[in-house]
């Protein structure tokens, strides 16, 4: 599976890119997609995406979630696209409980691949001068609130994996799949540095999920330059292969 804050993503994606965003996530099996715009575009990019995807030999499906209720911040909406030979969508979800206390909701996916099930749980976390952690806290409920779940928590936490917020959900045996890597774009690159933060990850239950292997795209090689690239995401894609036990 792979996770991409696709920045504002909507009609200002053009026809190119989002040809290149498609050969990009091409190879995985499931998709978790953060920064849909809410409003017009957002919903209608998505589907644009499946479509090119479709186009590249297997057949995808996807599902976009309502707009996330949170009004301190930019309302978004999430999205998950998915092989549909080797995938079936169980279920999708945005997180009610929390709602009032994350002001990006949670958007759930249930899925299913050779008899056993997983659910994604796709976020994207206020900014990091507004304190993500206050809303990361709340994931070490989620486990025991949905105990029949195997929860894969995959996104945007604009927080490091280091952060003692996690320390909860680390000591329920969620790993990081990511450590000391870099998954935001600076603005230029400074001597051939070009990744700022550490702020996109996956976490996965051990006792239920194998790590096989695992990729952080450096898709802005491809560009001659950083506000090309930029134009994209200023995010990178990750993502990993597992083995659901």
């Amino acid at each position: 599976m792979c996770s991409w804050n696709l920045s504002d993503f909507g009609k200002s994606k053009n026809n190119k890119t989002i040809a290149f965003i498609a050969n990009t996530i091409r190879d995985y099996d499931v998709v978790a997609v953060q920064e849909v715009v809410a409003g017009y575009g957002g919903t209608q990019a998505v589907a644009r995406l499946a479509a090119e995807l479709n186009r590249k030999g297997s057949k995808w499906d996807y599902a976009v979630s309502e707009p996330t209720s949170g009004s301190s911040y930019k309302t978004e909406r999430y999205a998950f696209l998915w092989k549909t030979a080797r995938v079936r969508k169980i279920k999708v979800w945005l997180e009610k409980e929390y709602k009032t206390d994350i002001d990006r909701e949670p958007y759930y996916g249930t899925f299913t691949s050779k008899g056993k099930e997983f659910t994604v749980v796709n976020f994207h976390a206020i900014t990091k001068s507004s304190q993500p952690e206050t809303e990361i806290k709340h994931f070490k409920k989620l486990p025991a609130n949905y105990p029949n779940c195997n929860l894969i928590f995959a996104g945007d936490f604009n927080c490091p994996q280091q952060h003692t917020v996690f320390n909860p959900l680390k000591g329920m045996g969620f790993q990081p799949v990511f450590r000391n890597q870099k998954t935001t774009l600076k603005q230029h690159c400074i001597q051939q540095e070009c990744l700022a933060s550490e702020f996109d990850n996956i976490f996965y239950q051990t006792k239920k999920v194998r790590l096989i292997d695992k990729k952080a795209h450096l898709f802005f090689q491809e560009f001659e330059s950083l506000n090309w690239a930029r134009k994209v995401s200023d995010h990178i894609p990750i993502g990993f292969s597992f083995l659901l036990l």
